[in-house]
C-alpha cells in the first residue's frame, strides 16, 4: 500500500510543479517534471546549483528516447540492451523540453530506468523526470537516504517513503556521450 500512496503523492507533486525526494536506479535523486522549467529552476535553487551545469532526465523505455533528441540512433538501443548497470546516454538536440534541463551546446542526459518504482512513476507522469543526485552542489551525493542532508529533505514538496531503510549503498551512474556518427566516448564509469 506504500509503493502504492508514493506513487500517487510523487505524481500529485510532479503534475502541480512541485519537487520531489525519491529513489532511483542509483542514488537518490531530487526530481521533477522534466519540460516544466519553474520545477527544474526549484531544484537548481535548492541545490545551489549552477545553472550551467545540466541535470539529466529519466525516461521508462528506450522508445521514448526519441521524443526528446533528435539525435537517437539505433546502435544505441543495442548498446544500452548489453549493460546491466544504469547508463546515462548524453545526446546532442535535446527537443520537448524544459529550456533550462537543456545543457548550453543542446546536449542532455537520459537514463532509461530499470526500477520499477521510478518507471510506474515515469509512466503515470507520461513525461520525463528530472533526476540529480540529493546534495547540495560541490558536497559528494549521500549512498543511503539516511545520509541526505535536512536541508534538501525539507526543501522538497514531497519524499518518497519506498526504500528509505535500503542499506544498500548506491552509486552513480556510468556516463556516456554519443557522438553523431553512432560512436560513444565514455565520460565516468
Amino acid at each position: 500500500m506504500q509503493y502504492q500512496d508514493d506513487i500517487e503523492n510523487a505524481l500529485h507533486t510532479l503534475q502541480t510543479g512541485g519537487i520531489i525526494l525519491y529513489p532511483t536506479d542509483t542514488v537518490w535523486g531530487i526530481g521533477c517534471d522534466a519540460t516544466n522549467p519553474e520545477a527544474v529552476a526549484k531544484i537548481y535553487r535548492l541545490k545551489n546549483r549552477n545553472e550551467e551545469k545540466s541535470m539529466i532526465i529519466l525516461l521508462a523505455s528506450e522508445s521514448a528516447i526519441q521524443k526528446y533528441t533528435r539525435q537517437a540512433n539505433l546502435k544505441t538501443y543495442d548498446y544500452l540492451k548489453g549493460i546491466t548497470t544504469p547508463v546515462t546516454m548524453i545526446y546532442s538536440d535535446a527537443i520537448n523540453l524544459a529550456p533550462n534541463i537543456i545543457n548550453a551546446d543542446g546536449s542532455v542526459g537520459i537514463r532509461v530506468v530499470k526500477d520499477p518504482f521510478c518507471r510506474s512513476l515515469i509512466q503515470a507522469l507520461g513525461r520525463p523526470i528530472v533526476s540529480t543526485s540529493s546534495n547540495i552542489s560541490g558536497y559528494p551525493p549521500p549512498a543511503l537516504f539516511m545520509d541526505i542532508d535536512k536541508k534538501i529533505i525539507n526543501g522538497v514538496d514531497y519524499v518518497v517513503k519506498h526504500r528509505q531503510d535500503d542499506q544498500t549503498p548506491a552509486r552513480p551512474s556510468m556516463v556516456i556521450r554519443m557522438k553523431g556518427d553512432g560512436d560513444y566516448e565514455i565520460l565516468r564509469r
